[in-house]
């Protein structure tokens, strides 16, 4: 990949795209609106980079890593919930999910893993698929 800031702005445009679910016209309409034009120009450059194409870490571990870091915050709303769903896309079970949020309490007490846990459980592909075992 060319590390010209246009390539890596479209190669950002399309992981938002990918992440949030829509087309990457969609995707930049959306986060302009939100958050403005000159932070959606450097959010796609910073996506454009090795951080989400680096051969390192999976789609998989990507949204891991950004799950974390937005509970971490305390950040519950539809930023969390479209990582969660490209987490499940990815293969992150709900189980999985539910680990994480585990793990998070030890390291972050529970106050934000359990508003992010309530969040999994609303957003599931269905009812009671944290609940077995």
């Amino acid at each position: 990949m060319s590390s010209s800031g246009e390539d890596r702005r479209a190669a950002g445009r399309a992981v938002y795209a990918r992440n949030i679910g829509v087309t990457e016209n969609q995707a930049e309409a959306l986060l302009s609106e939100r958050a403005g034009e000159q932070y959606t120009r450097e959010a796609f450059l910073a996506a454009g980079g090795p951080g989400w194409h680096g051969d390192d870490l999976t789609d998989r571990d990507r949204n891991i890593a950004v799950i974390a870091a937005l509970v971490g915050q305390h950040v519950t709303d539809e930023r969390l919930v479209t990582y969660l769903h490209a987490a499940r896309s990815a293969g992150v079970t709900e189980r999985g999910l539910a680990d994480l949020m585990v793990l998070l309490t030890a390291y972050l007490g529970q106050p934000a893993p359990s508003l992010a846990m309530a969040t999994i459980l609303t957003t599931a592909p269905q009812a009671g698929a944290v609940d077995g075992g």
